[in-house]
């Protein structure tokens, strides 16, 4: 049986329509790749919809999906993981593990517009996020913890203060 989700879900191209339509009943939009249109971000805009983001764990993931974030609010970011969405030496969406999918949604995170930060880049440093040998791997135990995705530091920061998480609550998952 298919999982119902309530909402756009937008990614890059059809095999990742393709691939999810087989398990999951929503309406998908797709960006056909780092190209955007503006019809596309007019399209997501006036709906009333949730919007969920889910594209590829690359680089040009990321582009798509720092575009939608600068143009659009409340945007749902739905993360999975790069070493669970390989095949064939291809990294995406319509190569990932569904189970992994799925569960990306239930820790969907919403992105909110932050006025007052609540963790700052020396709270990272301090807690050794940031800068010292093991700090890519720490934060990337951390980010999969709080299904982040993982991402460099200053992306880690934003995303931390997006979901307005405190220095206190963070030194739980560091570790």
């Amino acid at each position: 049986m298919k999982k119902k989700i309530d909402g756009i879900i937008v990614v890059e191209g059809k095999t990742d329509v393709g691939f999810l339509s087989n398990y999951i009943d929503a309406e998908f939009v797709i960006t056909n790749g780092s190209a955007l249109s503006d019809k596309t971000i007019d399209y997501l805009k006036n709906s009333q919809q949730t919007i969920y983001v889910l594209t590829d764990p690359d680089f040009p993931g990321k582009k798509i999906r720092d575009e939608l974030s600068s143009k659009l609010t409340n945007l749902k970011h739905v993360f999975i993981s790069k070493e669970k969405s390989i095949k064939h030496g291809k990294v995406g969406v319509a190569e990932g593990d569904i189970n992994e999918i799925l569960e990306a949604f239930k820790n969907a995170y919403t992105e909110n517009k932050v006025t007052k930060p609540t963790i700052f880049m020396n709270d990272l440093v301090e807690l050794g996020l940031v800068g010292e040998g093991e700090a890519s791997e720490k934060r990337k135990h951390v980010c999969d913890k709080l299904h982040l995705g993982f991402c460099n530091a200053k992306t880690f920061l934003k995303r931390l203060n997006s979901c307005a998480i405190t220095k206190e609550e963070l030194k739980k998952y560091v570790g």
